[in-house]
């Protein structure tokens, strides 16, 4: 297993990153255990999750994941492992979380953060990531910006005070983003370093053969800021492995059980292109996902990839795949065919 640095914090966080947003929904207690010790044996010590976990989002879970990790982690050696963890915002209107107050103002980042540390059996958190902007931005599948839509928001100097309090009182080391863009990461680090306030270390964005907007403009920012991408979805809510061709919805899976789930998939060319990229990994005797996977640890721009898993056997595939090297015939061919379906899913 590598390990990359990210951003300009002392974390040094493996490339693969264990997603956690199924426990306490699609896997037990027990489940979730067992993927987490497997996980740490082969050399991850990087654990994502949120307050809002697991997914679908429900009052009645809300909270559970972070429940199922501390149980966990209460019982290993806390130093060796970076816990990263999220406050809900706005953009997503949780009327069951905080009585729906969650805007990302001071009251609520000490209470989120306040509420995590508890569930998650620890005294600090390595990285504490906004996991929707406070502000208007468009959402999964949306791509364009519509002033129309913008809201009262907290100013990111507030929220960056706010975040320096939990800094400096030891319950958070280091701070991140999630879902943002081009002008939002700037921004957070315009102002950190006019008001002398932390500047966040990373970004964590979908990223996947279906959809590689960070390529353009968000690239040219982390290059520029020295902000990592953290990358999720990077099998496309399962579509790059290649079980949903022809429209199959097979038994279990997350489209067949959340129907409305992945709707940011359902686009002309999704099938396409992941028809052609599955092609491709039959051509080089790769399996898709392990394919699809290997292409974004690949991009100089992503400090860790965010596998998740419903299965031991599905982690273990997906684990697996940080042997395996694209050659630059493979990732020709995976440009001609971005070329021909450009992010049908961003």
């Amino acid at each position: 297993m590598k390990y990359n640095q990210l951003g300009e914090s002392d974390l040094r966080v493996s490339e693969i990153c264990l997603g956690t947003m199924t426990y306490g929904h699609q896997n037990t207690i027990a489940q979730a255990h067992q993927q987490l010790d497997y996980a740490i044996a082969q050399g991850i010590n990087f654990i994502d999750t949120a307050e809002m976990y697991p997914v679908p989002p429900r009052g009645e879970t809300q909270g559970r994941t972070e429940a199922y990790i501390g149980e966990w982690l209460k019982k290993q050696q806390r130093d060796k492992l970076i816990i990263a963890t999220k406050i809900a915002g706005p953009g997503r209107p949780f009327k069951w979380l905080r009585g729906g107050h969650i805007k990302i103002d001071r009251d609520n980042i000490k209470q989120a953060v306040d509420d995590s540390l508890k569930r998650l059996q620890t005294d600090y958190i390595d990285l504490y990531q906004i996991h929707w902007p406070d502000r208007y931005v468009p959402t999964f599948g949306q791509t364009e910006y519509n002033p129309q839509f913008e809201r009262e928001t907290v100013s990111i100097a507030e929220q960056l005070e706010a975040f320096a309090d939990v800094i400096k009182a030891g319950k958070i080391r280091y701070l991140g983003l999630s879902n943002e863009t081009p002008w939002g990461v700037s921004e957070f680090i315009r102002i950190a370093q006019q008001l002398g306030l932390p500047k966040v270390v990373s970004i964590q964005n979908a990223y996947n053969l279906l959809n590689r907007v960070f390529d353009s403009a968000l690239a040219e920012v982390s290059r520029y800021t020295n902000i990592g991408l953290l990358a999720y979805s990077p099998l496309g809510f399962g579509f790059l492995t290649g079980k949903y061709i022809g429209d199959q919805k097979p038994e279990n899976t997350r489209i067949a059980l959340f129907p409305g789930f992945g709707q940011r998939y359902f686009k002309p060319n999704v099938n396409e292109a992941v028809a052609a990229y599955v092609e491709i990994a039959k051509k080089y005797n790769l399996k898709p996902a392990q394919l699809a996977l290997a292409f974004v640890r690949s991009r100089w721009f992503v400090s860790s990839t965010i596998i998740g898993a419903t299965s031991l056997e599905q982690l273990q595939e997906n684990i697996a795949s940080v042997n395996i090297v694209l050659e630059q015939d493979i990732l020709a061919e995976i440009d001609t065919v971005h070329t021909r379906y450009p992010n049908p899913a961003p």
